[in-house]
C-alpha cells in the first residue's frame, strides 16, 4: 500500500489496481428497500399464514367461474330470443355479417353463398329450415352430422345473428356460375327473400 493520503470514499480494497468506493446509496433507495421487506413479511403473514386471502391460482378461479357464469347467462338468453329474432337491415350490420362469413363460411357455402361442402344458401330449398330463426338456430348449434361446427363457442351472439342477417340478404341471388344442386326437395315456404319478411 502506498502512504499517498486516500479520498474519504475509498476503502482500502485494492482489486488489480481498481480500488472500491465506499458510496452510501440515496435514502430514497434505502427506505423503499426496507419497504419491500416490510411488505414481503405482510404478504407472506397474509396469505400464507393466516391464509387469509386468495392465492393468485384460486383468485383465478374464482374469476373464470364468475366469468362463466355470466357466459352462460348470455347464452341462454340468446337461445331463448331465437325464436323471436328478425334479420337485421342496418348496413353496418350486413357488413360485418359479410366480413364474419367470408372468413368462417365461405370456405364450405363459397363466397357467393352457392354452396360446396355445405348447401346453397341462394335457392328456395333449405335443409334444416327456411325461417331466419331456422338459420340462426343452425349457426348457433351447427349440424354436427352433416361436418357443420357449433359456433356458439367460437362466435359471439350479435356475430351470428349479423352472420344470419347476411346470409339472409343472399336468398334469391342470382349466381355468375351455377350453385350446388337442392339437397331437399323440399321448397321454402315461399320463393325468394320478401317471404321471410
Amino acid at each position: 500500500m502506498s502512504n499517498e493520503p486516500k479520498e474519504p470514499l475509498l476503502l482500502d480494497h485494492n482489486y488489480d489496481g481498481i480500488q472500491e468506493l465506499d458510496n452510501n446509496l440515496p435514502r430514497w433507495w434505502v427506505w423503499l428497500f426496507y419497504i419491500t421487506i416490510i411488505f414481503a413479511a405482510v404478504y407472506l403473514v397474509y396469505y400464507h399464514v393466516a391464509k387469509v386471502g386468495d392465492l393468485q391460482a384460486a383468485e383465478y378461479d374464482k374469476e373464470m367461474k364468475a366469468g362463466n357464469a355470466i357466459k352462460t347467462a348470455a347464452m341462454g338468453n340468446f337461445e331463448s330470443s331465437i325464436p323471436s329474432l328478425q334479420p337485421s337491415k342496418d348496413a353496418v350490420v350486413i357488413e360485418n355479417g359479410r366480413q364474419t362469413y367470408a372468413k368462417f363460411c365461405a370456405p364450405c357455402h363459397r363466397a357467393d353463398g352457392g354452396g360446396l361442402v355445405g348447401p346453397n344458401l341462394t335457392d328456395d330449398y333449405w335443409i334444416h329450415g327456411s325461417n331466419y330463426c331456422d338459420t340462426v338456430k343452425v349457426i348457433w348449434d351447427g349440424v354436427p352430422a352433416k361436418g357443420m361446427v357449433t359456433w356458439k363457442t367460437v362466435l359471439k351472439p350479435d356475430e351470428i345473428q349479423s352472420v344470419a342477417s347476411y346470409i339472409y340478404t343472399l336468398r334469391g341471388t342470382k349466381l355468375a356460375t351455377p350453385g350446388k344442386l337442392p339437397e331437399n326437395l323440399a321448397p321454402a315456404k315461399a320463393a325468394g327473400p320478401s317471404s321471410f319478411e
